[in-house]
């Protein structure tokens, strides 16, 4: 065999990496703008280059044959290798740009990084950014995504983490509604109150408190539930009832006084809470972009000392890397 011959088979690695990783030729060619046919053509060049049957093709799904497990390896190994080529060039241009795509769950999007992203886009005229909203769990490789925000007590394994604040949740209501319904003092009184609730699933509307060594959970009821922040702060600022919201979502309206902290001397243990991390895979070589990214979002956060309840766990700013053995979360 010369060996010349790897050369011009190196796009055809590729595409075959990426037709096992995705699992069929119809998205490895959507996601490398091409056809399902050119796919196809570019994996029967390559195994009649190796002499070697690499895919077991059914109607239903792909597998590696037994030759194409080991093939599978090296290439996905030259893949990696093309990658961290283009991380290390990234090095060399000093000016930030290009495109960020950065996942953030809805709430922190909309009142903790959209606030901040016209002054980032002024100040980075080269670097664009796609703002995803969405409460998933992205996968920051199969996804194409740069950096992803997690509310979590445990960053996944093998990523490298910033935390930029703590997610506390509260209970709030408008004075309004406490003047005609009454305060409650203790978390049993809810049970005479309308309570606003995320909803999506029957654990939503047994809320849990911690005071000390006492632990206490209600089964709250209302009229209204909503599974998106906004809408639930719009609501109790409408005197609707008493509304369980991220403490940074109610911060502004607390200040000001349209909202009252309902039950400030118990713990609200609601399933969304924990440190919001930044996220990115891990490398030797961040890209300018990123870099400068992940810089401008402490900075202004690090500015922000009220996105946290008073007395809560406070922000950290140290970056590492998850150790594999710690597990997933």
């Amino acid at each position: 065999m010369s060996i010349n011959l790897p050369l011009p088979l190196l796009g055809e690695m590729a595409i075959f990496v990426k037709v096992v990783e995705t699992g069929s030729f119809s998205e490895a060619a959507r996601q490398l703008g091409s056809s399902p046919s050119a796919v196809s053509r570019s994996i029967s060049r390559l195994e009649k280059a190796l002499a070697t049957r690499l895919l077991q093709r059914t109607t239903r799904k792909l597998r590696l044959s037994d030759g194409g497990e080991e093939v599978f390896k090296r290439c996905q190994e030259m893949v990696s290798a093309a990658k961290s080529v283009m991380e290390i060039s990234g090095q060399f241009t000093q000016e930030a740009e290009g495109l960020i795509r950065v996942s953030v769950p809805k709430a922190v999007g909309r009142f903790v990084i959209h606030p901040h992203m016209p002054e980032f886009l002024r100040r980075y005229p080269k670097v664009d950014v796609e703002l995803m909203l969405e409460d998933r769990q992205v996968d920051l490789i199969d996804d194409n995504v740069d950096l992803a925000i997690r509310i979590t007590d445990r960053p996944p394994v093998g990523l490298v983490g910033r935390q930029l604040l703590t997610i506390d949740h509260i209970l709030c209501a408008s004075p309004q509604y406490l003047a005609e319904h009454g305060t409650p003092t203790h978390p049993h009184d809810l049970l005479n109150h309308s309570c606003i609730y995320l909803g999506e699933t029957p654990s939503d509307s047994r809320w849990k408190f911690k005071k000390g060594t006492k632990a206490i959970t209600v089964g709250v009821h209302g009229r209204y539930a909503a599974n998106h922040t906004g809408v639930r702060l719009s609501a109790v600022m409408q005197h609707i009832g008493i509304g369980s919201l991220p403490y940074f979502t109610a911060r502004h309206a607390l200040e000001q006084g349209l909202l009252v902290q309902v039950l400030p001397d118990w713990t609200f243990l609601a399933s969304y809470h924990g440190g919001a991390w930044l996220l990115h895979s891990p490398t030797r070589y961040l890209p300018p972009k990123l870099r400068v990214f992940i810089d401008y979002l402490v900075e202004c956060l690090e500015k922000e000392p009220t996105l946290s309840k008073p007395g809560g766990w406070g922000r950290g700013t140290a970056e590492y890397e998850v150790p594999e053995s710690d597990g997933l979360l």
